[in-house]
């Protein structure tokens, strides 16, 4: 269960939410399974956070820093994550339906079994990102720095309805 007295801070601004982080970086926050639904939190520290469960639909984390977090199992559904930094986050399970990740970092992070569905990643570093069934039926990847051998590992084309009789191999440029 989150921690109340984390998620009233988080509500008060950003600003001051920043600053508690700075003056306790020992401190993981535990806001797990909070509803945090629609809330700007554009450049939050949310380092090493623990948001698993978290509902977080159409939050505006723009900017913000999610490196090392456990966010398995949090609904992102038409979140904006637009330049966020999700190194080495793990994303097991969570939803990003329709989310916004243009330009962010997901460098080392874990999205085994993530629906990314209709997610814009137009830009998305996620080198080296375990995205083992993973499903990102009509994702944009335009930029996208994903290797063919990532691709691979996610959920076939043909598992999902809009491309079916279609496989990875025609749809990656090979060398």
């Amino acid at each position: 269960m989150a921690n109340q007295q984390q998620i009233e801070l988080l509500r008060q601004g950003i600003t001051n939410w920043n600053t508690w982080r700075k003056e306790h970086p020992e401190t993981e926050p535990d806001l797990n399974e909070a509803d945090l639904t629609g809330a700007i939190l554009t450049g939050a520290d949310l380092v090493r956070v623990n948001l698993s469960g978290a509902k977080l639909s159409a939050v505006d984390l723009t900017g913000a820093d999610l490196s090392g977090s456990n966010l398995a199992g949090t609904n992102f559904d038409n979140a904006i994550l637009h330049a966020a930094n999700l190194t080495r986050a793990d994303l097991s399970g969570a939803s990003l339906q329709s989310t916004d990740l243009t330009e962010a970092v997901l460098k080392n992070a874990t999205l085994l079994d993530a629906n990314l569905q209709d997610a814009d990643l137009a830009g998305a570093n996620m080198r080296d990102a375990d995205v083992t069934n993973a499903s990102f039926k009509v994702a944009n990847l335009k930029g996208t720095l994903i290797t063919a051998d990532q691709l691979k590992k996610t959920r076939p084309p043909e598992d999902i309805p809009y491309f079916q009789e279609v496989s990875w191999d025609s749809i990656i440029d090979q060398p």
